[in-house]
C-alpha cells in the first residue's frame, strides 16, 4: 500500500472525534492527507475555530512532506536557528500537531493534522490517531 486508503482516514477522524467527546469544552478541525500531502479526509468539529481548518490541513501536509512530526520540525528549526523560508514551501508548518501514517512495515502513506487545543495537546493527539492504523 502506497497511501492511506478513504476507509482509514476515515477511521482515524472517528477515533479523533471520540476521543475529543471525552474532553468538555474542546472542539478541534482534523486534516488527514495521502502520502504527497494531498487531503483525503477532514473535520471541523461544531465550535472548533475557523483558523483551525487551514492549520490543521497544512500540519498534516507539513508532516508527510518532511517525514517527520511537525513538534520534531518545530525543535529543528530552533536548534539549527533556521528559517521555516529555507525549505522553500509555503504551505510547511512547525506547529505542534502533525504527525506522519505509517503502514505496517514503517512506510509513510498519510498524514494527521490537530488543531485546536494547546500544541502539546495537539501533538499528542495527532501522535496517538496516526498509530492506529499501524495497530490496525
Amino acid at each position: 500500500m502506497l497511501s492511506i486508503t478513504l476507509a482509514q482516514a476515515q477511521y482515524i477522524l472517528e477515533q479523533g472525534i471520540e476521543k475529543i467527546k471525552h474532553m468538555p469544552g474542546k472542539a478541534v478541525c482534523i486534516s488527514i492527507c495521502d502520502a504527497q500531502g494531498f487531503l483525503v479526509s477532514f473535520v471541523r468539529m461544531d465550535e472548533a475555530t475557523l483558523r483551525s481548518i487551514e492549520i490543521a490541513q497544512r500540519k498534516a501536509y507539513s508532516s508527510v512532506r518532511l517525514g517527520l512530526t511537525t513538534a520534531a520540525f518545530d525543535a529543528r528549526l530552533k536548534r539549527e536557528d533556521i528559517p521555516i523560508s529555507y525549505f522553500g514551501d509555503t504551505l510547511l508548518t512547525a506547529l505542534p500537531g502533525g504527525s506522519v501514517v505509517l503502514n505496517a512495515s514503517g512506510g509513510i502513506i498519510g498524514g494527521v493534522g490537530v488543531s485546536g487545543l494547546t500544541p502539546q495537546e495537539d501533538q499528542g493527539l495527532a501522535d496517538e490517531l496516526a498509530g492506529f492504523i499501524r495497530a490496525h
